[in-house]
């Protein structure tokens, strides 16, 4: 999917993605999803004053700077009896050293039409490093006795992976070196890291390209020498069986990047002879296997929009073969985890917003199965997190999550309290599966980051960490609030916001709103340091909960996709009109931003309403939406005609290209416009971006600024490292600051 994912790719100066996948399961396949998350001394920003200035929002024009233009070389796609022009297909051309120098002149553009914000960006950078606590921790876990954790070291772009053994008053163990592992590399990506079922080997994945395409290794954590196991090309995705030395794992189309193949590999063998014990036919399906928290089981799943199947496997049957739970149904999705001598299964079987039920281990049909929390119109059941004596299920009513403690043994339920108007808790580290304890984190627009362990049966609540903002941050100088804007069919959309105390809604202050809304991915109200930058300079960020996202439950998802797809874009542009209305900004101070899908959102508001704006930011947008759904050689195409609909039958072709960005574009004026591209993009391919600017710089009758930048080292998720991604924000916010008068 084409989302931020988790997840999910825009800026982390934006929203927090928290998606609710399977029950107590692991995030899939990726998807165009967002997922992205800065030495000057730590100084306070000072005090917004009450009466703060009017700034200007100045005409920007490009002077200095003549932007490059792409050569133009026709190509005619005929479906359907309809005729589509592309000038820019050959942009594809990624070895074509004519496309190389085109994106590098892009982005020289970009520098050239930024002069004289570069003393500003490195400011910013540093004021948003400077907030960061560079020897931070991670809270420690325990599994079996060890306490895992990660920390940064001072001035390190990476983690280092930790551990002690036997108690916390134990000596350290530094178990990966991030930064070690990353010397050479521009990009850096390193994931699933796992200890094995006797803690003595450690597994990881780690991308170097930013693709995604991850080599997975084997470490000895006795002598912390790698082990010649080295599993290269595969997804990351991996699960240990109980017996110390055979791990389940992932590989992907080496085009498609389709998750399809689940290998089994013994350590010590030839990862060349590794048994298949699983290929995912249907090219509409990916597949994924993950470990209960139970380790009773190995769980194989296979998944797509609309539709998925579980197989299982005794981790400690390794002859054995995966057992299908229920084969699959159309618009049937479920997923499982273990109770036991029972199955906990969240379905939307006759269960629009889903229901939990429970089988036993050997059912075979639904006949078998017992509810056990019932289906609601107005409450959706994202996911469960599974204990040997408490269940804890993830709901979400009124767009807002709750998280509610359901014992085993059939004694009073209850509901966590969360006491903010707008926020996001999930389920956190839980390692031990006969424990009273659950740990969650929690965030909102004005709380940093926290994780809490709350006790299920004394129901007291223990603060474990809330991250500490340097620079004089006080979360009492900062004000949030829900609202509800009215779209133009009579939908309520939910809006957060956040700015800081002093804050007039007089319209003369400026406003950056952010939207995703697809995948059913919803985007809840979190803290990102980084925005400080932002609020202090007398902005506004609210978050734009659109159809398209769960955030309402299931309907709110449907509502949004498809043939009904024009809800995402149309909630939106209202929800900037009812910000405008209640005085929160004016279209001459009004901005957007948004990334991969959300791209996509940007594109097909600055098509239908680009009066609306001054400015969008636009992260690796998903804008060329019919060339793309037509292609079944690139990644993420076939995986995804649940959601956008299969352009090869006339109804959906004609709908797509109806609002598809690249097509819509048309003679007009346009917002001033940033666009990022990464050249490695393996979810949105660099070239989307790369043909929407030159087409749109061909068409636009105005002489704001529109400029692509282009990361020739990163993909989907733009730089690596703690540090680095901050140049990527400066820059994003040198943009917004420079439209807006803001030049300090």
């Amino acid at each position: 999917m084409r989302f931020l994912i988790a997840t999910a790719v825009v800026s982390s100066l934006l929203a927090g993605c928290t998606s609710q996948g399977p029950v107590a399961g692991p995030t899939g396949p990726p998807s165009k999803d967002p997922d992205k998350a800065a030495p000057p001394a730590q100084t306070a920003m000072p005090a917004m004053p009450q009466e703060a200035p009017h700034h200007a929002a100045p005409d920007v024009a490009t002077a200095g700077s003549l932007p490059p233009v792409a050569r133009r070389m026709p190509k005619t796609f005929e479906m359907h009896g309809h005729t589509r022009f592309d000038d820019y297909f050959w942009l594809r051309e990624r070895d074509n050293p004519e496309v190389i120098e085109y994106l590098e002149a892009e982005n020289a553009h970009v520098a050239a039409s930024m002069a004289g914000t570069e003393a500003f960006q490195e400011r910013l950078f540093g004021e948003m490093k400077g907030r960061l606590k560079e020897d931070d921790a991670s809270v420690p876990y325990e599994i079996d006795g060890s306490f895992y954790y990660d920390r940064y070291s001072e001035d390190a772009e990476y983690k280092l992976y930790c551990r002690k053994k036997g108690s916390l008053a134990a000596d350290e163990e530094i178990i990966l070196d991030v930064n070690a592992l990353a010397e050479g590399f521009e990009h850096v990506r390193v994931n699933r890291v796992q200890p094995s079922p006797r803690q003595d080997v450690l597994s990881y994945a780690i991308d170097t390209v930013g693709r995604r395409f991850y080599t997975l290794n084997f470490r000895d954590l006795g002598s912390g020498e790698n082990l010649p196991d080295v599993i290269e090309n595969v997804t990351g995705n991996h699960a240990w069986a109980n017996d110390n030395k055979t791990v389940f794992y992932t590989k992907q189309h080496p085009e498609t990047l389709r998750w399809y193949r689940i290998y089994k590999h013994v350590l010590g063998s030839d990862p060349d002879t590794d048994e298949l014990v699983y290929e995912e036919a249907d090219e509409e399906f990916n597949a994924y296997v993950w470990k209960t928290n139970s380790k009773r089981f190995i769980i194989l799943a296979s998944e797509q929009t609309l539709s998925s199947e579980h197989r299982y496997l005794d981790a400690d049957d390794l002859d054995g073969e995966f057992r299908v739970f229920l084969p699959r149904e159309e618009d049937h999705e479920y997923s499982i985890d273990d109770l036991g001598d029972d199955f906990l299964i969240r379905t939307n079987w006759e269960a629009t917003n889903f229901r939990l039920m429970r089988a036993p281990v050997g059912a075979r049909s639904k006949s078998d199965w017992i509810e056990v929390i019932p289906h609601r119109e107005d409450v959706f059941i994202g996911g469960a997190e599974v204990f040997k004596r408490f269940m804890v299920v993830s709901e979400r009513k009124d767009g807002l999550i709750g998280m509610r403690v359901v014992p085993a043994d059939g004694s009073e339920e209850h509901y966590l309290d969360f006491g903010e108007p707008a926020y996001d808790a999930y389920f956190s580290d839980n390692k031990t599966f006969d424990t009273q304890v659950l740990r969650y984190a929690y965030t909102s627009l004005t709380t940093p980051d926290s994780i809490f362990d709350y006790d299920m049966e004394t129901r007291a609540k223990t603060l474990r960490k809330e991250d500490e903002i340097l620079g004089g941050f006080d979360k009492r100088n900062y004000v949030t609030e829900r609202l509800w804007a009215q779209a133009r069919d009579g939908a309520r959309v939910p809006i957060s916001i956040v700015y800081r105390k002093g804050f007039v809604r007089d319209g003369s202050r400026p406003l950056l709103l952010y939207g995703y809304g697809s995948y059913g991915s919803s985007i809840d109200a979190a803290f990102r340091p980084r925005r400080l930058s932002l609020l202090d300079r007398g902005f506004a960020f609210a978050i734009a909960h659109i159809r398209g996202g769960q955030e309402l439950g299931r309907r709110w998802y449907e509502d949004g996709k498809l043939l009904k797809k024009m809800n995402t874009f149309t909630d939106f542009i209202d929800s900037g009109r009812f910000l405008v209305s209640e005085g929160y900004t004016s279209p001459e101070r009004l901005f957007a931003i948004g990334g991969s899908a959300g791209g996509l959102l940007m594109g097909a508001v600055a098509n239908l309403a680009p009066e609306l704006f001054h400015g969008i930011v636009s992260h690796v947008p998903f804008v060329d939406v019919v060339t793309t759904m037509l292609d079944a050689d690139i990644p993420l195409t076939t995986s995804e005609y649940d959601e956008w609909g299969n352009p090869n039958e006339k109804p959906y072709y004609d709908y797509m290209l109806s609002y598809s960005p690249y097509d819509q574009l048309e003679a007009k004026r346009y917002p001033h416009t940033l666009v990022t591209a990464g050249l490695h993009d393996s979810q949105v391919q660099y070239w989307e971006p790369a043909k929407y600017v030159a087409k749109l710089r061909r068409l636009k009758t105005d002489d704001n600024l529109l400029l692509l930048k282009t990361n020739m080292e990163a993909g989907h998720s733009g730089a690596s490292g703690r540090f680095k991604r901050y140049r990527e924000t400066a820059l994003d916010y040198a943009f917004l600051f420079r439209l807006s008068g803001i030049t300090d």
